[in-house]
């Protein structure tokens, strides 16, 4: 997580690049991108630039050339109030100032991911000003696409509203948790619909999720995790055909149910279809495995599991059935399934 504050020397090199080819002009309180030198401005969401309103963070400005031009860097008010955080101006400039919201986005990409990025994600909100100004400085400071795949997701509404702290209907994490509710229900219901559907969060919608995650952990609790399965070819084909439909993971998690009821698949295969799936959506059902493994059965009962397999297979029922009884004594509930013996603590 690199901090903005931490890079002005690679954002002040940005406005340099930008300056030598042509693409920018100074005003009484800063240095200023000219939109209408980069040809494909508002392409991204197919924007229509005359309805297009400036910046909210950025206060009307009577000396840009352009409605949609945008601030690089902000010069410090000369009256002598000053800043928190300011630094020397680019460009030989003696008033001191601070970057443009926009570029540290551009800057510190790049640095670390090069002049072209693979996926660009954001909120739906970023498209019409900051996304579109990303492009546009990026692309004219490198000549370069500057991201191959933008990912926009919709917001989250609160019971049908937009979520602010003026109506007092935001919520976090730690707030899921005092109501018992892990964050990881709270990730699968995201992942019932698409990203790009606005979803409607109500403590009533969400108990559902929690309901549906926690019938998801207890099956793959149910599976015998002692048998080493293998993916199914079939359903890691198909989940990878949803994940490429614009990461589709509706239909991914409605995948997963579907092959918890598939009789044809052992439950080993089962497993490990289910856990490859979750390598990508990230359900922590890999960890409530590993916790499973990691819980010690006793001895006694493990030695009783031992002598049961062996009657059985002896066709000495009576006597499985007896054994059954004592591994019950120790908590231990056994199940005889299609894959072996199965054991669940009572």
């Amino acid at each position: 997580f690199p901090k903005a504050t931490e890079h002005i020397p690679e954002q002040i090199a940005f406005i340099q690049s930008l300056e030598q080819k042509g693409y920018t002009y100074k005003t009484s309180d800063g240095i200023y991108f000219d939109t209408s030198l980069f040809k494909k401005y508002g392409e991204l969401g197919d924007i229509n630039l005359k309805g297009l309103q400036e910046g909210a963070r950025i206060a009307a400005n009577t000396e840009k050339k352009h409605a949609t031009d945008f601030a690089l860097w902000k010069f410090s008010p000369k009256d002598g109030a000053q800043r928190e955080q300011e630094w020397d101006s680019p460009l030989g400039y003696e008033q001191r100032g601070f970057p443009g919201w926009h570029l540290e986005c551009s800057a510190i990409a790049m640095k670390f991911l090069g002049n072209t990025l693979d996926i660009h994600t954001g909120g739906v909100d970023h498209i019409p000003v900051h996304h579109t100004n990303e492009i546009a400085q990026s692309e004219s400071a490198t000549g370069e696409t500057f991201a191959r795949y933008w990912l926009h997701n919709a917001h989250v509404l609160i019971d049908g509203e937009k979520m602010s702290k003026s109506l007092g209907n935001t919520y976090r994490l730690v707030d899921l948790h005092e109501r018992g509710i892990p964050p990881l229900a709270y990730r699968y219901w995201l992942l019932t619909a698409h990203y790009r559907t606005q979803v409607n969060f109500t403590w009533e919608a969400l108990a559902g999720a929690q309901s549906a995650y926690n019938r998801l952990t207890n099956y793959v609790l149910s599976l015998n995790i002692s048998l080493e399965g293998i993916p199914i070819t079939a359903y890691i084909n198909k989940f990878t055909t949803f994940i490429n439909d614009d990461l589709n993971t509706a239909g991914a998690i409605a995948l997963i149910w579907k092959l918890t009821k598939d009789t044809s698949a052992s439950d080993a295969d089962k497993l490990a279809t289910i856990l490859k799936i979750d390598e990508v959506l990230g359900l922590g059902l890999s960890v409530i495995q590993t916790h499973a493994e990691q819980e010690k059965i006793p001895k006694a009962v493990t030695e009783l599991l031992s002598k049961r397999k062996i009657v059985r297979e002896q066709k000495n029922f009576a006597e499985s059935d007896r054994l059954r009884d004592e591994i019950k004594k120790h908590g231990y509930e056994v199940k005889d399934t299609s894959d072996g013996q199965k054991l669940e603590q009572i």
